[in-house]
């Protein structure tokens, strides 16, 4: 009978909206509100026991309690580590995602394609979180889970080595919110170690709820170029990687990619160039450097040969992680 009834409530739960975004799943019981509003009332920051900032959440192997990986680690407050510390600066914007120690770039590349996306970016960040008004070292974010939204809540003390972020971090030096919303994905996960080695597809759909489609170069079907626009103009995410296939190639092609790393792609146009429209597509590696090296790249020739309105438009900069 216990079972029972427990599946009418969840079944009821569910018809009245539960696992929407706008009403998550409560991962592991925790509420935000009645959390925050408990650690406000009785003037403390936030600590959380579910996640606890300790060796047990920072991985079981390679970020061991035993591992050289986190001697020196520290747990911080942002307080802790800069004078003036803010969710996001200026807004949340793709080089706020910079890759630390884990080999997490399956997460970080479609991180980083969704906040180009305004819209998708609120339902996994929501807004009016911040270090200023009613700060309670509380914060939350919204992941897509076996078919509903779960609600992590995660304290903000970050793995540091002196003043410095130990895995992501944003290149403005006092935002935080990429690297709260990677605590809030390792906790999801059940440590920051869990979140090395992973598929861009996972990620995805992990942060949207959509359903995700893979192409293989060798056999990608003619109107893959095509298939890219739609899915651009449809706010959709996309990110590529080059399979590594023998474990003695090199990690690097000729022309700069990285093997077995996940890029983001950021556009695709069609340009004008000597008399035909030239197919490219814009990429962005998560680590802020890095980049390809062949035809479009930052300082080739083609680049002189194009009109310097295109130029313009497409927002060609050098040496930023992004490239065409």
């Amino acid at each position: 009978m216990a079972a029972v009834a427990a599946k009418v409530a969840k079944d009821r739960a569910i018809a009245e909206g539960l696992g929407t975004n706008e009403n998550p799943v409560k991962f592991l019981g925790q509420d935000y509100e009645e959390l925050r509003a408990k650690c406000l009332a009785s003037k403390t920051l936030f600590r959380d026991d579910k996640f606890p900032a300790d060796d047990s959440s920072l991985g079981f192997k390679d970020f061991g309690s035993s591992s050289l990986n986190i001697e020196g680690f520290e747990w911080k407050r942002p307080s802790e580590i800069c004078d003036e510390p803010y969710f996001t600066v200026d807004g949340a914007t793709h080089v706020d995602i910079r890759q630390g120690q884990l080999g997490n770039c399956w997460f970080l590349a479609p991180f980083a394609s969704l906040t180009m996306k305004p819209g998708l970016l609120a339902r996994v960040v929501p807004e009016n979180q911040s270090f200023e008004k009613d700060y309670a070292g509380i914060f939350h974010f919204k992941f897509w889970q076996y078919g509903e939204w779960v609600e992590v809540v995660v304290d903000d003390l970050l793995p540091t080595k002196g003043e410095y972020l130990e895995f992501l971090y944003s290149d403005v030096g006092n935002e935080f919110w990429s690297a709260l919303l990677e605590k809030a994905y390792a906790k999801l996960n059940g440590s920051y170690e869990a979140l090395t080695g992973g598929t861009l597809n996972e990620a995805m759909e992990d942060f949207t709820g959509g359903i995700s489609e893979i192409y293989d170069l060798k056999n990608a079907p003619d109107d893959l170029y095509q298939i890219m626009l739609k899915a651009t103009k449809a706010e959709s995410l996309l990110g590529c990687s080059i399979n590594k296939t023998n474990p003695n190639e090199s990690d690097t092609t000729s022309q700069g990619l990285k093997i077995d790393h996940a890029y983001s792609i950021t556009a695709a146009e069609q340009v004008p160039y000597k008399g035909k429209n030239v197919q490219l597509v814009r990429m962005r590696n998560p680590w802020g450097e890095s980049e390809w090296n062949g035809p479009w790249s930052d300082g080739s020739s083609e680049w002189n040969d194009i009109d310097p309105k295109v130029r313009a438009a497409l927002n060609h900069k050098a040496d930023d992680g992004e490239f065409w």
